[in-house]
């Protein structure tokens, strides 16, 4: 599912690029950069290295809107995704949003959760993936378009690699992330689908 580029750079109520803290950042981020590759990877690797991953920190706040996770920091997969194309989309660049459904257990079976993730779109590479949900043991994520590397392969059968692009993230997603606004609440109700419509 792609739209049309315009529809992947507008703003909206959770990628509220507007705010002045992520216009700021964003120009901050741009610097001199001469290239949308060069800008895309200056915002790719912010989020990726400077947003602490909720989970992986067990940070107390829920954020979910691109503002408050540069405000405060933090976030799950689902809003680093929302932060990373905030700025991208402050920069100019289509950035949209992209899933896929993990085991949350090693062996590949229940339960299973929506990770979050992001396209954008790269003049000279078209469409490129990233993943800024934050490298660590056994979690390497890189940007080198045009090679793709995610933090996550899918393993099994019931996982899914969803290759949809939306241009604004699952309204289920959005709904956990402001219906379960402390760690442990929301570690229990993490979105969970098996199609992308």
């Amino acid at each position: 599912m792609l739209y049309e580029k315009k529809d992947y750079l507008h703003s909206s109520s959770i990628i509220d690029f507007e705010h002045p803290l992520i216009l700021a950042k964003a120009q901050e981020l741009k610097g001199d950069a001469a290239s949308d590759v060069e800008i895309a990877k200056n915002c790719f690797t912010f989020v990726r290295d400077h947003i602490r991953h909720t989970g992986d920190h067990k940070d107390a706040i829920i954020t979910c809107k691109a503002s408050d996770v540069l405000t405060y920091e933090t976030g799950w997969c689902y809003a680093k995704s929302h932060l990373l194309a905030a700025l991208c989309r402050a920069n100019g660049i289509p950035a949209g949003f992209c899933y896929q459904r993990l085991s949350l257990v090693d062996n590949g079976s229940e339960p299973y959760m929506l990770h979050g993730l992001n396209a954008i779109y790269l003049k000279d590479f078209d469409w490129y993936r990233v993943d800024a949900r934050g490298n660590k043991e056994g979690i390497h994520a890189e940007f080198s378009p045009p090679l793709e590397q995610l933090a996550f392969k899918v393993k099994t059968a019931h996982e899914i690699d969803f290759q949809e692009i939306l241009n604004e993230p699952l309204s289920l997603v959005i709904t956990a992330l402001q219906t379960y606004t402390r760690f442990e609440e929301s570690l229990q109700h993490l979105p969970d689908c098996t199609e992308i419509t």
